[in-house]
């Protein structure tokens, strides 16, 4: 086995630089230890002088400051000890004023457990300087003797070992003769020992008395878990009650519109004074309310099945350019008929295939391309590109020359029910729930969303979707 004989090995590198790290800690026990047995006796006796007129304060003052000195003893004993330590306390309730945290960290054991450690690290701190004053000059004595008495007696004994030997002496074994005449045999060590041990005996007091034990530790974790737990059920019943709110408001305005419409047919039938046109407008008014509300309930059903983990993909490898021809198909004659709006498509010939649930891809730019056309004024252009960007994506982009989104709207689009601008989204069909099932699905699919858009320009949004390998279609 290869040793290092001229240098320490790592371990011994680590045991010394500790041994220098709880020297300096005992030393600088001394200082802390009077600047905090001053701040004890202080702080009482001011509380117990002035109790009637600021008395409560003070001590919450004192106490306060008192536990952020015991927070830097732990983190003093932890870095320079290498001694690890359980938190101090749980955090506090969120709820909680400040009367209530105060008698929350005066319940504590470990507020009470920290004031001792404090109240003890003055007698320790002069203990463990005169200790280590100690310790250090008797090593420096030792030095001073093992060397004077090493120089006198080096000529006799390299005679000794010369003639006993027969043999010249090699550096190794003038290095343990030096080494051994230094330390005067290892005497020196028992001194840095005794000094390790009094540190590693303080750390462990620093470790039972500035942290939580293990039931408090495990209490607070439960009681976190169940804080969380609490916070996600108050989160749930505050989305159901505006699920309740949004979905009523939306729809009011659709059924109040058909019900409208057809009480004027049934009116109008009965007086027979309804005309052709009036009766044709009639019809085509209640048809596309029911297309708003069934679109409505589809889209809750979607959001409900993604919440209940019942959204079903059936991932498989598709031909992006086929998707896009077929909502191209689809939406172009709509845009013209309805709106006067130019519906175009770029599509390379040779882009590879993706990884995608063909129906829900259909479905997410169907939901892109009509919101094009409804927010894009008459003669507008929505445009329909195809491209691979990356290696492993290829995207696919709606375009439009529409009104844009503002700045501060961009970060909340794909927020359920949230819209833009209420009463033009509500004339015009939104409800504020296609971008969310957009990302939803997209998300489900592996892939991601993102938009560019500027107010009175346009917008483009992007499908990064994952590309199909050869490797893998094969197999």
């Amino acid at each position: 086995m290869y040793h290092m004989p001229q240098q320490l090995q790592p371990s011994q590198k680590r045991r010394r630089s500790q041994t220098g790290i709880n020297v300096g800690y005992l030393l600088l026990s001394f200082p802390l230890g009077i600047a905090y047995f001053i701040l004890l006796v202080v702080g009482i006796g001011f509380t117990v002088l002035d109790l009637l007129l600021i008395g409560i304060p003070l001590l919450i003052f004192i106490m306060a400051l008192l536990w952020k000195i015991a927070a830097f003893e732990r983190q003093l004993a932890m870095n320079w000890l290498g001694v690890e330590i359980a938190p101090m306390a749980a955090p506090f309730p969120a709820d909680a004023g400040r009367i209530q945290r105060a008698l929350i960290h005066l319940k504590r054991t470990v507020t009470w457990k920290s004031l001792f450690y404090l109240f003890l690290k003055f007698p320790f701190g002069i203990t463990a300087f005169c200790l280590t004053i100690v310790c250090l000059c008797f090593c420096l004595v030792l030095s001073i003797v093992a060397s004077v008495l090493g120089l006198l007696a080096a000529p006799f004994v390299y005679l000794y070992m010369v003639v006993a030997s027969s043999s010249p002496l090699d550096g190794r074994s003038v290095g343990r003769y030096i080494k051994a005449t230094l330390t005067l045999g290892g005497g020196i060590v028992f001194p840095l020992i005794i000094m390790d041990f009094l540190a590693a005996l303080w750390g462990q007091f620093a470790q039972a008395m500035l942290g939580m034990n293990q039931n408090a530790l495990r209490l607070a974790e439960a009681t976190a878990i169940a804080e969380r737990e609490r916070q996600k059920a108050e989160q749930a019943e505050q989305s159901r009650r505006e699920l309740i709110m949004n979905v009523s408001h939306d729809l009011r305005t659709p059924v109040a519109s058909i019900r409208g419409h057809l009480e004027s047919l049934l009116l109008s039938s009965e007086e027979q004074t309804l005309q052709p046109a009036m009766l044709r407008d009639y019809l085509r008014i209640a048809h596309r309310e029911t297309l708003r509300l069934g679109t409505l309930v589809e889209d809750l059903l979607s959001l409900a099945r993604n919440d209940s983990q019942e959204l079903r993909l059936q991932i498989g490898i598709v031909d992006a350019r086929q998707v896009v021809e077929e909502v191209y198909q689809v939406m172009m004659p709509l845009a013209r008929r309805e709106r006067q709006i130019s519906l175009v498509r770029a599509v390379p010939p040779q882009l590879p295939a993706i990884y995608a649930d063909r129906q829900r891809l259909i479905q997410v730019m169907l939901n892109l391309v009509r919101n094009a056309v409804t927010y894009t004024p008459d003669g507008g252009i929505v445009a329909i590109s195809l491209q691979q960007t990356e290696a492993q994506y290829l995207t696919l982009s709606v375009s439009d020359t529409g009104i844009g989104i503002a700045a501060q709207d961009l970060p909340h689009i794909f927020e359920r029910f949230y819209r833009t601008d209420s009463s033009r989204t509500r004339s015009s069909g939104g409800f504020g729930l296609g971008l969310a099932i957009v990302q939803d699905f997209v998300q489900a699919m592996g892939g991601t969303i993102s938009v560019e858009s500027t107010p009175n320009v346009g917008s483009t949004f992007h499908l990064h979707l994952k590309v199909a390998h050869e490797t893998t279609n094969r197999s």
